[in-house]
C-alpha cells in the first residue's frame, strides 16, 4: 500500500511542484534521469502537441493566428456563445470515449476573499444540480461503468479548472449522460450552503494531506523565482479562514462571474460519429449564457528585476537541493514555427548540459546525487531556466559548486557538434516511435493533451506533423547557433540561487552567497572531447534450440522452452502499433530470501545503474541513442524482474540489453553508494507526514514484521556497503531460472527467434526455482488495541488502516471476484457516509491484496487520512457497515454500482499491452493464471448479493480486523 492518492477531485500540481526526486528509470530511454517540475509539466515532446481551428469568430483557436497545421483528425469548432469544441474519433480502445470540460479560469481568477473558492467550486460540481440531485452525480456514473476516481475526476489549477470523464462504453446513454453531467456543470450547480458546509471538512482534509515538505519547498521557490507575479500570491488550494468560513454566495459570484461559455472548451474523443456528436454539442450547450459582462482578468503583476541572489528555503524533513536559476518574461505571442523553433534550439542546448551533469552524478565520489537541467514556461508568468541537484546534506557546497562551474563550462566553451548530434538522434527516435505508433494512441491521452493544448495556448499537432517539423527546425542546426542559444537561456534575471534544506547552514544565505561566490572565482576548462561508443553485447553464442512449442490458443499464446531451460511466453496484439514489451522473471524473488534478517533490497536500482562489466552506464546510453529501449530492475515476492518498453524494430536490441545485465551484470560499488544516498537522504520525508508513514511501513506491518518487507531504518542504510549488494543480486541474476514473456507487435517466429540468439544462447539454467522453508509468511493477528506509529508533522492529521484477512488469490477464484466486489461496495459506504455525508476526510480507499505466491495469503483493507479526532468514528462506521454487511443482502442497484466500474475497467486494461505482461507471469508454470484471464469478466457477473453476505460472514468480523494508526506526537 502506497500514498493514498486522490479520489473524485483535486488540486492539480503546480508546474513548480517538486524539486528533484529520485527515478530508477526513464521511459523512452534507459537514464536514471531527475523528475521535475518544468519536465514533468511539459515535457518535450509535448512541445510539440496542442489545440487548434475554429469555426466561429468568438474566441480562435491558436491555430487561426499560426503558421503551424492542426491535425486533421479532429474537428474543432465554437458556438455561438463563444464556448469551443474540439471531436476526434479514435478507436484505441474500441467502443469507449474521453470528455474533457474545461473552465478556463483557476485561482488566478479569485478575489481576495475568495481564495480557494475555485477549487471549493470543483468539488462543489458533485454535489447537486438542476436536473442531478445531491449525492446522484457519482451513483449515476457507478451504474455506468464508470470508478469513483480514476473515471470520474476534476483538477483546479491556477489557471484552469478541468473537469474528465472516461466513459467505457459509447452507446447514446453512456455519451448523452456524460454530456448532460457537463452541461450541469456548465451553469446548473446548486451550490446548498448545507452542503458546502459539508464539504469544507473534506478540502481541509486535502489540504492537509497536500502539506508536505515538498509542497513547502516548491512554493517558496516559486516565491523566490516568481517575485512580483500573481501567481505567488494564488495557490490553488487557498487560504484556510476562506475555505473554513466563505459564505456560499461568495461561491456563486465567483461561479458566475467564470464559468462562461467564452471561457469553456469541451473536449470529446473515442470510437463516435464526429458529425452526430456535434449536433449533440450544439443541441446541450447552445442555449448555455453568460451571467453578467465578461470580468477582467486580473492584473498578473511584474515580474520582479533580480540580478545576482542566493536564497535559502529550510524545510524541516525536506531533502537537501540547490539550484541555479534564470527568468525572463514572459513571451505571450502566438504559437508559430520560429517561436516553437527558437524554443527547441534552446532545449537541445540544455539537453547536453543535463548529460553532463547526469553523467557527474554516476562517478564514484560525485558531489551530488542526482542533476537536471531545462526550461519552461511558468503559469504565464516568466520564462525559467534552472540546474538543480540533490545532495547529501553536508555536500551542497560542493553540489553548487559543481553545477555552477558545469554551467560555466558550458556557457564559456559551448557544446560540441557531437553532442548536439547526439541529443537529436535522440529526440529524432522518440518522435518516429511516436509517429509511428500514431494511429493507436490512447483516447484519454489524446484527451487529456487535448485539454493541456488548451491551457498552453499551443496549435494541437500530430506525431506525424512533429516529426517532420522537428526535421525541418533541426536540418542544418550548427553548434554556434545552439551556443548562441544558451547564451541567451543564461541570461535576464539571474543566476538566481537557492539552497533548499531542512536545517539552515551558519550565517544562512549569505553563507549560500559565499559559497556560490568562491565557486565563481574558479576558472573552468574546456570539457574533454568524448569518444563514440559502439554496443558490444550483439552475440552470446550459438542461438538455443527450440525443444518444446505449444499454443494456447484460445488466449492467442506461444509457449517455447529452450535448451537451455529458459521459457518463452509470446502473446502478439496489435492493440498498440509499434509497441513491444519485454519481462523477464528470474528466480523466487522475495521469497528466495531468508526471513530472519535484512537484506539490501532496496538497492534493486543500483543493478541498472552499475551497467555492465564492458560498459558502464553512461556508455550503454550513448552506444544506444537512436534506439527505443529501457530497462527496469525490481525485486518481487515470486521473481527479481527486468522489464523492457521498445519498439518492433528495437527488439532485438532490446533482448540483448537484457540478456547482457542478465549473463555480464557489473554491481559497481559507486551505483550502490549513490542510490544509498538517495534513500538516505529522503528519508524523513516518510516521517513528515501520516501518508509517508504508512507507505514506508504498511508492507512490513501486514507480513507480520518480515524483514523481506521491511524498509530499512537510517541505521541499516548507512551500514550497508557494496559487497552486500552484490552479495544480494549476482548469485539470484546469475543463476536463477528465466522465464521471458513477450507482448506486442511482434510476430511469434521473430519473438521466437530473437530470444534463441540472445537468452537461449546462455547457459542452462535451472527450469525452476528450488523450494525452501521461508515461506512462512502471515497477515498479522488481531489487535485489541491498534498498533500506533508516530509522523512529525502536523497536529490535525492522522491515518488509520483496518485490514482482515483473506486468503490467497489463485487458490479460490470465486472467492478473489467476490472479495474485489465486497471491498469496492464496502468503500462506497465509507465514502458516502465518512466523506460526503460528515464532510471528515478527503483520502478513503478500500482494497484487497491476495498473493499469487504464497498459499493463504491476502488480505482486503479500508484507510483513511484525516483529523485525529475522528479515527474513532472511522474505526466505528468499518463495524458498522460490516455488521450490515453480515446482516442483510446488499440491494441489486449497490451490487451493480460496484460491479460495473470493476468490469469495465478490466475491459479497458485487457484492450493495453501492460495487463497482459502482468497476468502472463508464470503462464508455462501454473495454469491457474491462465484460468483466471479466461473468467475474469464472467466470474465477476456471477457474484450475487447473496455471495457479498456469505462473505462478509466469513471475513468482515471485529475479532478478524488488524487496526493501525498513525499519529502526530501530541495525541499519544
Amino acid at each position: 500500500m502506497g500514498n493514498a492518492t486522490c479520489g473524485i477531485v483535486g488540486l492539480k500540481p503546480s508546474a513548480l511542484f517538486i524539486l528533484i526526486t529520485w527515478t530508477r528509470m526513464s521511459h523512452k530511454k534507459m537514464e536514471c534521469s531527475t523528475a521535475w517540475w518544468f519536465l514533468t509539466a511539459v515535457s518535450l515532446v509535448a512541445n510539440f502537441t496542442s489545440p487548434a481551428y475554429a469555426d466561429g469568430p468568438s474566441v480562435s483557436w491558436p491555430q487561426t493566428q499560426s503558421d503551424i497545421q492542426a491535425e486533421s483528425d479532429v474537428h474543432f469548432g465554437t458556438l455561438a456563445n463563444g464556448m469551443r469544441f474540439a471531436i476526434m474519433r479514435n478507436v484505441t480502445p474500441p467502443g469507449q470515449a474521453a470528455i474533457r470540460f474545461r473552465i478556463g479560469s483557476g485561482s488566478l481568477d479569485e478575489n481576495d476573499d475568495q481564495q480557494g473558492l475555485a477549487h471549493v467550486l470543483e468539488h462543489m460540481a458533485f454535489k447537486g444540480s438542476t436536473h442531478v440531485g445531491e449525492g446522484e452525480m457519482v451513483r449515476i456514473l457507478q451504474r455506468k461503468g464508470l470508478a469513483f476516481g480514476p473515471d470520474t475526476n476534476a483538477n483546479t489549477s491556477y489557471e484552469e479548472t478541468v473537469y474528465a470523464l472516461d466513459l467505457p462504453e459509447v452507446d447514446p446513454d453512456t455519451v448523452s449522460t456524460g454530456l448532460m453531467l457537463m452541461r450541469e456543470t456548465a451553469s446548473e450547480l446548486s451550490l446548498d450552503a448545507s452542503a458546502l458546509d459539508r464539504e469544507r471538512g473534506v478540502i481541509l482534509s486535502e489540504e492537509r494531506l497536500r502539506d508536505t515538505p515538498q509542497y513547502r519547498a516548491a512554493l517558496g521557490i516559486m516565491h523566490s523565482l516568481l517575485a512580483g507575479r500573481r501567481a505567488t500570491m494564488r495557490v490553488p488550494i487557498g487560504k484556510v479562514d476562506i475555505i473554513s468560513n466563505a459564505p456560499v454566495d461568495l461561491v456563486l459570484d465567483y461561479y458566475r462571474a467564470n464559468y462562461r461559455p467564452d471561457r469553456a472548451t469541451l473536449i470529446v474523443v473515442g470510437d463516435i460519429d464526429p458529425a452526430a456528436m456535434e449536433t449533440e454539442i450544439r443541441q446541450r450547450f447552445g442555449d448555455w449564457k453568460a451571467v453578467g459582462p465578461t470580468p477582467t482578468k486580473p492584473d498578473l503583476g511584474t515580474l520582479e528585476t533580480k540580478g545576482e541572489s542566493a536564497d535559502l528555503i529550510v524545510v524541516p524533513g525536506g531533502m537537501t537541493s540547490v539550484q541555479i536559476a534564470w527568468t525572463r518574461p514572459y513571451d505571450a505571442a502566438p504559437d508559430t514555427f520560429a517561436k516553437r523553433r527558437t524554443q527547441l534550439i534552446e532545449d537541445l542546448g540544455l539537453m547536453v548540459l543535463n548529460r553532463r551533469v547526469s553523467a557527474i552524478a554516476s562517478k564514484a565520489n560525485a558531489s551530488f546525487i542526482s542533476a537536471g537541467v531545462g526550461s519552461q514556461d511558468i503559469l504565464n508568468s516568466a520564462h525559467v531556466v534552472l540546474i538543480a541537484a540533490n545532495s547529501q546534506p553536508d555536500k551542497w557546497q560542493a553540489a553548487l559548486a559543481a553545477i555552477d562551474q558545469e554551467q560555466r563550462r558550458i556557457q564559456e566553451f559551448g557544446a560540441t557538434q557531437a553532442e548536439i548530434d547526439r541529443e537529436i538522434l535522440d529526440y529524432r527516435s522518440a518522435l518516429q516511435a511516436a509517429a509511428a505508433g500514431a494511429a493507436t494512441r490512447m483516447t484519454t491521452d489524446i484527451a487529456s493533451v487535448l485539454a493541456s493544448s488548451v491551457d498552453d495556448d499551443q496549435v494541437f499537432t500530430s506525431p506525424a506533423e512533429d516529426l517532420s517539423l522537428f526535421e525541418t527546425m533541426t536540418s542544418g542546426v550548427t553548434a554556434a547557433e545552439i551556443n548562441r542559444a544558451l547564451q541567451h537561456a543564461f541570461s535576464g534575471n539571474g543566476p538566481q540561487v537557492v539552497l533548499q534544506t531542512a536545517q539552515s547552514p551558519e550565517g544562512g544565505a549569505d553563507t549560500v552567497r559565499q559559497v556560490y561566490d568562491a565557486s565563481n572565482a574558479v576558472a573552468v576548462s574546456a570539457p574533454s572531447g568524448a569518444a563514440d561508443v559502439a554496443w558490444l553485447y550483439t552475440h552470446f553464442g550459438a542461438p538455443g534450440a527450440v525443444i518444446e512449442r505449444r499454443a494456447v490458443v484460445d488466449l492467442g499464446l506461444t509457449m517455447v522452452r529452450f535448451s537451455n531451460g529458459v521459457r518463452l511466453t509470446v502473446k502478439p496484439t496489435k492493440l498498440r502499433a509499434n509497441e513491444v514489451l519485454v519481462r523477464e522473471d528470474i528466480g523466487r524473488g522475495r521469497l528466495g530470501l531468508p526471513n530472519d534478517r535484512s537484506a539490501p533490497i532496496w538497492a534493486s536500482p543500483a543493478v541498472v545503474l552499475s551497467g555492465v562489466k564492458a560498459m558502464d552506464y553512461q556508455d550503454i546510453q550513448k552506444a544506444l541513442t537512436a534506439n527505443i529501449v529501457s530497462i527496469d530492475f525490481s525485486v518481487g515476492d515470486s521473481s527479481f524482474r527486468f522489464d523492457g518498453h521498445t519498439r518492433t524494430e528495437d527488439l532485438v536490441t532490446q533482448l540483448q540489453l537484457m540478456t547482457a545485465y542478465t549473463s555480464d551484470p557489473a554491481y559497481r560499488p559507486e551505483a550502490f553508494k549513490r542510490v544509498q544516498q538517495a534513500y538516505l537522504s529522503g528519508l524523513d520525508q516518510y516521517e513528515a507526514t501520516p501518508g509517508g508513514v504508512v507507505s514506508r511501513d504498511f508492507p512490513s506491518l501486514v507480513h507480520s514484521g518480515d524483514p523481506r518487507w521491511t524498509f530499512p531504518d537510517r541505521a541499516q542504510l548507512s551500514a550497508a556497503k557494496p559487497d552486500v549488494f552484490e552479495a544480494l543480486f549476482r548469485p539470484m541474476v546469475s543463476n536463477g531460472p528465466i522465464d521471458i514473456t513477450i507482448v506486442g507487435d511482434v510476430t511469434v517466429d521473430d519473438a521466437i527467434r530473437l530470444t534463441a540468439e540472445t537468452f537461449g544462447a546462455l547457459p542452462p539454467r535451472p527450469e525452476t526455482a528450488s523450494s525452501n522453508d521461508r515461506d512462512d509468511v502471515r497477515f498479522p493477528a488481531t489487535t485489541e488495541k491498534p498498533v500506533v506509529e508516530i509522523h512529525s508533522g502536523r497536529a490535525d492529521n492522522a491515518a488509520a488502516a483496518v485490514g482482515a484477512p483473506i486468503g490467497d488469490l489463485l487458490s479460490n477464484l470465486p472467492r478473489s471476484f467476490t472479495a474485489n466486489i465486497a471491498a469496492q461496495i464496502f468503500q462506497n459506504r465509507l465514502i458516502d457516509q465518512f466523506r460526503i455525508v460528515e464532510g471528515a476526510s478527503y483520502v478513503l480507499e478500500g482494497d484487497v491484496d491476495l498473493s499469487r505466491e504464497v498459499p493463504g495469503y491476502g488480505y482486503a483493507y479500508f484507510y483513511v487520512e484525516t483529523d485525529p479526532a475522528k479515527i474513532a468514528r472511522f474505526y466505528a462506521l468499518v463495524e458498522e457497515i460490516a455488521k450490515d454487511l453480515r446482516s442483510r443482502d446488499v440491494s441489486p442497484d449497490e451490487l451493480a454500482r460496484a460491479r460495473e466500474p470493476i468490469i469495465e475497467t478490466l475491459k479497458h486494461q485487457q484492450q493495453g499491452n501492460e495487463y497482459w505482461i502482468e497476468y502472463l507471469r508464470d503462464a508455462q508454470t501454473d495454469s491457474r493464471g491462465l484460468d483466471r484471464i479466461r473468467d475474469n469478466l464472467s466470474g465477476y457477473d456471477k457474484v450475487a448479493a447473496a455471495d457479498i453476505r456469505a462473505f462478509a460472514t466469513a471475513y468482515f468480523s471485529p475479532e478478524k480486523f488488524w487496526k493501525f494508526e498513525v499519529l502526530p506526537p501530541a495525541v499519544r
